[in-house]
């Protein structure tokens, strides 16, 4: 009998398309600087007016194009405001914005565009309109390729397109934008958002404006106001590409949140300039600054633990919504002091909560962030379910789960595989032009097959073991998770990166990638040479310490389950390298390819110590 859960309804979704939203925004918030951006040095902002002027003009643009409902528009950028911009005007004609990750190659670039049949693409530079160029006589549906800057020969100016929307608005042409977008109807397909799969070519995911909508709806219900609030600074980093982040920034805009835009590797400065109050991340960025909390040495590293175990009793009675008292009230005042205030001037000292999702957080790490004052809201989500499919929330927070499901969202888990089952307002229309896999996905009754395994606990919380495609079946039949075991591995200040294989074998290993800006001063201080990477990489006392982690954090797992040798990798795996989609997830068949020595040469030799 399949586990269920007890759904929470929703209540009506008074703005159920994304021009509703859009709109709608504007004309309740009225912001002076409802985007923000960095350029020469200073940051600038647009006002809500000077939002809706560029979409208006933009979208004028796209008709005079010939662009129509239902025709679709490439994005192949990084965050910034023209993103949005060309995604309000794009869904405000009916046509469906189609998002490309800018870190994909370009032969996976021309994949999605050829397969979406776009006729229009916007790209950031010249470096990402040179993808669609490379192919562009094999990409006969493409009539425009438009460069927010940098353009060049068969590539059109950005400022140009805006120009042309005034000239066509001034000349009486084209007007009503507004009035148009307001009826477009709620069952449009709004986006196709190819999934970054870690095997085969991706599949364009069909998502409805009320898709989006009614997601949105369901948070906001579910408590995220209490995080997000009117006047709030974010900082939007994670991919626009991806859904998270692009639903996120749906609901900063309907709520009234200035939006800075930024990129992921420039986090770190813009974060203490723009001193936001909220911003949404995938773990790897709460794991890097983690790792780097505890990498302290000597006193400074004592101090450190001491705080964090004070923390980590502290994180206990928040989750419990309460707040320390007697000598705990005062060893927290004195954490924070030491340890916990500086983290937090790193994060621009405004920060009053994160949200996370993508991949699993570790409860370790949860802690740490609660313990300093700096809550992380764990989700859960698919691009085929809008995304979020459950959340923890103010007053509702349990860490080592992901919530409980918001609001319409049925979830079910399937006896026979614990497979976590999902249906309504957020399931995806389908996948672009593969009804077979449509079908695959969701079954007769409407149930879409996430391929997570997962559990409910007694009072209604999501708890994510792994996924299906990742269990290993040993040799000897015994069933292996590896996603718990890579979590906890991380967590050593000496391991940046792990990957469990061991499918069909006799039993499981793992790579390890060491946490370089950690391992190197550990080297030098026991006389290795810390400078050389590959000579850090080969040696055995590197490898032996490694192991004396990895162990140490999977004591706890059994026998059969524990990796019996790992290896050390020098090189992390990456997006550029092939390993990693673009939300960061490991292609496990990728890694098994590019290390299939190493790994052949774990089957051999001694085993690590029980």
């Amino acid at each position: 009998m399949r586990q269920m859960n007890t759904v929470v309804p929703l209540r009506t979704v008074e703005r159920d398309t994304i021009p509703k939203i859009f709109f709608g925004g504007i004309d309740r918030h009225g912001r002076d600087a409802a985007m923000m951006y960095k350029a020469a040095g200073q940051w600038h902002a647009l006002s809500d007016a000077e939002v809706e002027r560029r979409v208006t003009t933009l979208a004028v643009a796209l008709s005079a194009a010939g662009v129509a409902s239902a025709d679709r528009v490439v994005v192949l950028a990084e965050n910034r405001p023209e993103w949005a911009i060309c995604d309000y005007a794009i869904t405000g004609l009916g046509a469906i914005t189609v998002p490309i990750y800018p870190t994909l190659p370009a032969n996976q670039v021309q994949y999605i565009v050829a397969d979406c049949g776009a006729k229009v693409v916007f790209v950031s530079n010249a470096a990402q309109a040179a993808k669609i160029r490379e192919f562009r006589v094999q990409l006969p549906e493409v009539e425009r390729l438009v460069a927010f800057e940098g353009a060049a020969d068969g590539v059109e100016s950005f400022a140009d397109w805006l120009a042309e929307g005034e000239r066509e608005l001034a000349a009486g042409r084209y007007t009503g934008f507004r009035q148009r977008a307001l009826s477009v109807p709620r069952e449009q397909v709004a986006t196709l958002i190819y999934t970054s799969g870690t095997t085969g070519n991706p599949k364009g995911v069909m998502l409805t404006h009320f898709n989006l909508a009614a997601n949105l709806a369901a948070c906001l219900q579910h408590g995220m106001t209490e995080i997000i609030r009117p006047g709030d600074v974010t900082l939007s980093f994670l991919p626009l590409s991806h859904v998270f982040e692009r639903m996120v920034d749906y609901l900063y805009w309907d709520v009234g949140t200035t939006i800075a835009y930024t990129q992921v590797e420039k986090v770190a400065d813009h974060l203490t300039e723009t001193r936001p109050m909220v911003t949404v991340s995938v773990p790897r960025l709460f794991d890097k600054i983690y790792s780097k909390a505890i990498g302290a040495e000597g006193f400074k590293a004592r101090v450190v633990a001491w705080a964090r175990g004070v923390g980590s009793r502290v994180a206990a009675l928040r989750e419990e919504g309460r707040e320390p008292a007697g000598l705990l009230a005062v060893q927290n005042r004195l954490a924070d002091r030491l340890v916990f205030s500086k983290l937090r001037e790193r994060t621009g000292g405004r920060v009053r909560a994160f949200v996370s999702g993508g991949a699993p957080l570790s409860p370790e790490v949860a802690r740490f962030f609660l313990g300093a004052g700096l809550p992380v809201y764990e989700g859960y989500g698919l691009t085929e379910t809008s995304p979020v499919i459950a959340v923890n929330a103010p007053g509702k927070m349990r860490m080592g789960t992901v919530g409980q499901p918001v609001p319409g969202v049925e979830l079910a888990i399937e006896p026979s595989t614990g497979e976590i089952l999902t249906r309504g307002p957020h399931v995806m229309r389908g996948y672009w032009n593969d009804p077979d896999c449509t079908q695959d996905a969701i079954d007769a009754e409407g149930w879409f097959h996430t391929g997570d395994i997962g559990e409910l606990t007694a009072d209604g919380y999501l708890r994510i073991t792994d996924r299906l495609k990742n269990l290993i079946v040993t040799a000897g039949g015994k069933n292996v998770a590896p996603a718990p075991m890579e979590n906890l591995a991380v967590m050593s200040q000496y391991i940046s990166q792990a990957v469990m294989l061991g499918d069909r074998r006799a039993y499981p290993v793992m790579l390890v990638v060491p946490e370089w800006e950690n391992l190197r001063p550990w080297a030098a201080a026991n006389g290795l040479p810390s400078s050389d990477s590959a000579a850090l990489a080969a040696d055995p006392r590197v490898r032996k310490l490694l192991e004396a982690e990895v162990l140490s954090a999977l004591r706890d797992f059994a026998q059969h389950e524990r990796p019996k040798k790992i290896a050390v990798i020098q090189d992390e795996f990456t997006i550029e390298s092939g390993m990693l989609t673009p939300t960061l997830k490991i292609k496990r068949k990728v890694v098994e390819q590019v290390y299939r020595e190493v790994i052949e040469g774990l089957y051999g030799g001694p085993a690590l110590p029980t």
